[in-house]
């Protein structure tokens, strides 16, 4: 069966499709009560609040799927604030077409997601327009902070270590590699950072500054951390920020894994005297396995990002102008 207007009438189509899918995935206490509004328990007057829309093509792909990485990406994004993620909403944009054990397939996947980051999906909504059988989600999700330290973009100080948790460039090459129907070996990094973050939390380390690398890859999020904290932040191209495979990929299309997007993979600033302790914490972690310093940040009267070069020079980073191709999330 695939999905018609009829699908989003709110009538009892709707409510099928509700109750064979949506509940069938996700039930728990609060959605079941099925009201206009979930009413949620915050145990803190200290809250994280964020949203973000998906548009991946191809909606299926080595390491994940839309759904999955709808749950990820928010949820990753409350976690760069060192808040603890507890309620998603959904939103689903459906086009008619779609089949609907596409989309069980991935309502099932964000509920795995969902259970991998523990965080409770509790709200949500369906509307079906006329297409070619795609599919959009829409996430917000609300987290709670619980820690009295400032995590902020603002807040990268001269005399910082910057870390990375593993190898950058994995979901682009993905994406563009479906896209390309290219064969090889390279799977999406979609991960939820919930363990990673919790345990660097718990660990009491100085944390200054967490981004989670996405769109614009490495180089863009650095220039926007050093921009906001009136830094300098240096890359050592010394040290390997791609897998092998991801590097060639990136020769033969003339890409830079510097500006890549990545959806497992983030940016820890903190002191350079708690950078090994924070290493060695990250990679007691699956998705930290890779954690490594790659570089420092320094006081400067012109914030920039900034390249080592393997020759001793310095090079800016800009940030990515234009749009970065393909589209992948």
């Amino acid at each position: 069966m695939n999905i018609t207007s009829a699908h989003g009438g709110g009538g009892e189509l709707t409510q099928e499709l509700i109750r064979s899918i949506f509940l069938k995935h996700y039930g728990n206490e609060i959605l079941e009560q099925m009201e206009d509004a979930a009413v949620l328990s915050l145990p803190s007057d200290r809250i994280a609040f964020t949203t973000d829309s998906f548009v991946v093509s191809p909606l299926f792909f080595p390491g994940g799927d839309i759904g999955k990485l709808a749950v990820c990406g928010t949820v990753n994004d409350l976690l760069m604030r060192g808040a603890t993620p507890l309620y998603l909403s959904v939103g689903f944009i459906l086009q008619e077409g779609l089949a609907v054990e596409t989309l069980d397939r991935i309502v099932a996947s964000m509920k795995k997601a969902a259970d991998e980051a523990n965080i409770k999906i509790v709200t949500g909504d369906t509307k079906v327009i006329e297409g070619d059988g795609g599919l959009f989600i829409n996430t917000s999700g609300i987290g709670i902070l619980q820690t009295a330290q400032k995590i902020s973009a603002q807040n990268a100080k001269p005399g910082d270590a910057v870390l990375i948790n593993g190898e950058l460039g994995d979901h682009h090459a993905c994406i563009l590699s479906g896209r390309l129907g290219f064969e090889n070996e390279i799977r999406s990094d979609c991960a939820p950072l919930s363990r990673m973050v919790e345990k660097l939390l718990e660990s009491k380390l100085p944390l200054h500054t967490l981004r989670d690398v996405t769109r614009g890859g490495l180089a863009t999020v650095l220039h926007e951390i050093a921009l906001s904290s009136g830094v300098q932040i240096t890359v050592d191209d010394a040290v390997p920020l791609a897998s092998p495979a991801v590097q060639g990929f990136c020769e033969i299309l003339g890409l830079d894994p510097l500006y890549m997007a990545n959806e497992g993979k983030m940016v820890l600033i903190l002191p350079s005297d708690a950078a090994e302790e924070a290493v060695s914490v990250l990679r007691t972690c699956p998705y930290g396995a890779g954690a490594r310093i790659i570089g420092e940040v320094t006081q400067t009267d012109a914030p920039c990002a900034a390249l080592k070069t393997r020759s001793g020079g310095v090079k800016r980073l800009s940030p990515l102008f234009g749009e970065g191709l393909p589209r992948i999330c």
